[in-house]
């Protein structure tokens, strides 16, 4: 039992709150209804928390509430996720650099985190995120007033007077009652308060499910009156260079284009930034507001009528393909695949599921080729497996193994029995890459130095050398020594290293069948042995 939040315990909190979220955020894309009905509320919510604990992981030396908050208002998303953003800024504003809060201190800061809030939100509704966070810091601050101050009295009250404050909402908005559903921003706030209760007490509360309650009624002239169309798109951007007049005039310049309008500020190395979050028809206007305040970068312009997609068709097959680079992605394309294109820092899995969802399939093949995207892949079909669609992940851990899974792809056999010949061919395929290190280390295969040329089988290095060839050509000959049939060959930017690769494969093992593609990848070459 906790008796103060130290920065440990905040950024323990903040990972049960970024495991919670993702556990709960089907369920909350799902409640969402207001302000626009786009389904993504507790996606928004995860990527701002996540956000908030890769620059608490990237921090040195900084108080875990002045990091935290930078990496949420930074990478803040939607209108939810922004005002999550500003109610961990009013956390740290009144807690970092302090000794670790204590119950009375805690409650006193989410009474000031709840009030900026409410600052920070152009028009704010009740029966919202803003509402559920009010109420959790008046039932803080009501339990200190009735002496129970103890840390653990006060997160257990905060979250209980929240959840309360969430099964009042459809009462409070008209959208919502007529959905049948709680506020999806205020259940998710429950979420992150329920996390911080487990931090807490090391148990977590336990709590009604939420599940959507939708209803319909049973004669159309209970429908209530559906408002006009609101604005067409959500512009988010990241605004730095701004002094506070500056946002004050953005701020009224954005509040007369649309509505759901949040402006969060935060302190960073390189000096305050804003994250602005409106609703707007005017995406032009919002943006030349935001250069006449700053300097607007990061931008975002996301559709708030999303075309719901049709239903998958049946007997309809589709691969889709997770894949690093430009080269990769067209070859991948050119063998009918539905590519996922993944840059340095990975993927997400909505991607993953627009692309299955965007293929129309009813029976749809995912290739991560990355062991470490397997788990985001699995995630992404579990949730298109819920929406109707058949889906298997093969998990190939590496393109050459995806390209052998395309090789044997059948669409007249069954998808069963197709697949199940993909994850063989994929599985019988010993895949190696040749890369550069990039620093000083210590391999499996012994030191290296910025600049070798290392081989890897599996994921571990066998070879170490000065030349790219040289330790190519001595990690085809350890491949290809317990036996091989074929060698597949996806070549890098330097085409000479795939003809120098070919020479010695044609003279050193003349039986072995050899598929060249120069895809022009980032890795200077992958190789596949089957």
């Amino acid at each position: 039992m906790l008796q103060a939040l130290d920065d440990a315990a905040v950024g323990q909190w903040c990972r049960a709150a970024v495991t919670a979220l993702s556990g709960a955020r089907g369920r909350l894309d799902d409640l969402n209804v207001f302000p626009v009905p786009d389904g993504d509320t507790g996606t928004n919510l995860l990527l701002t928390a996540q956000a908030a604990v890769a620059a608490l992981d990237a921090s040195e030396g900084e108080p875990a509430w002045t990091a935290l908050t930078r990496g949420a208002v930074l990478g803040a998303r939607g209108n939810s996720g922004t005002i999550l953003a500003q109610l961990l800024r009013g956390l740290s504003d009144q807690l970092a650099g302090d000794e670790p809060a204590d119950g009375p201190g805690l409650a006193a800061a989410l009474q000031k985190a709840a009030d900026t809030a409410y600052s920070a939100v152009a028009d704010p509704e009740e029966g919202t995120l803003l509402t559920v966070a009010r109420a959790g810091a008046e039932a803080a601050v009501a339990a200190v007033d009735q002496g129970r101050t103890a840390l653990a009295d006060v997160v257990t009250a905060a979250a209980d007077g929240a959840r309360t404050a969430l099964e009042a909402t459809p009462g409070q908005l008209d959208a919502l009652r007529a959905a049948g559903v709680v506020d999806a921003g205020g259940a998710g706030f429950c979420v992150v308060l329920d996390a911080l209760v487990a931090t807490v007490t090391g148990v977590e509360p336990a709590r009604p499910p939420l599940v959507p309650r939708r209803t319909r009624p049973a004669d159309p002239a209970a429908v209530p009156h559906q408002p006009p169309p609101g604005p067409g798109s959500e512009v988010q951007y990241l605004l730095a260079d701004a002094d506070e007049a500056s946002v004050a005039v953005l701020h009224t310049r954005l509040a007369a284009l649309g509505d759901s309008l949040v402006v969060v500020g935060v302190d960073t190395p390189a000096g305050r930034q804003w994250n602005v979050h409106v609703h707007t028809n005017d995406v032009g206007g919002a943006i030349e507001a935001g250069i006449e305040a700053g300097r607007p970068h990061s931008i975002a312009v996301t559709p708030l009528a999303p075309v719901r997609p049709a239903a998958p068709v049946r007997g309809r097959r589709a691969v889709v393909a997770v894949v690093p680079g430009e080269g990769l992605a067209q070859l991948f394309s050119g063998e009918g695949v539905r590519v996922v294109p993944c840059g340095p820092g990975g993927v997400d899995e909505d991607e993953i599921l627009a692309e299955m969802v965007a293929s129309g399939a009813g029976d749809v093949v995912v290739l991560p080729n990355d062991p470490a995207l397997t788990p985001v892949a699995a995630r992404a079909a579990d949730r298109a497996r819920e929406a109707g669609r058949d889906v298997a992940v093969v998990p190939t851990r590496s393109p050459v193994q995806g390209l052998a899974a395309i090789a044997v792809a059948d669409p007249a056999r069954r998808f069963g029995d197709d697949v199940i010949a993909m994850a063989e061919a994929a599985a019988a395929t010993r895949w190696a890459e040749v890369t550069v290190a990039g620093q000083d280390a210590l391999t499996s295969a012994g030191p290296c130095r910025a600049g070798d040329a290392l081989g890897a089988a599996e994921g571990d290095v066998v070879v170490v050398g000065r030349a790219l060839a040289a330790v190519a050509c001595e990690l085809l000959d350890r491949l290809l020594s317990a036996g091989g049939e074929m060698a597949t060959l996806v070549v890098g930017p330097d085409a000479a290293l795939g003809d120098a690769v070919c020479v010695h494969l044609a003279a050193a093992h003349p039986t072995v069948e050899v598929v060249r593609y120069d895809a022009g990848a980032v890795i200077p070459l992958q190789v596949g042995v089957e």
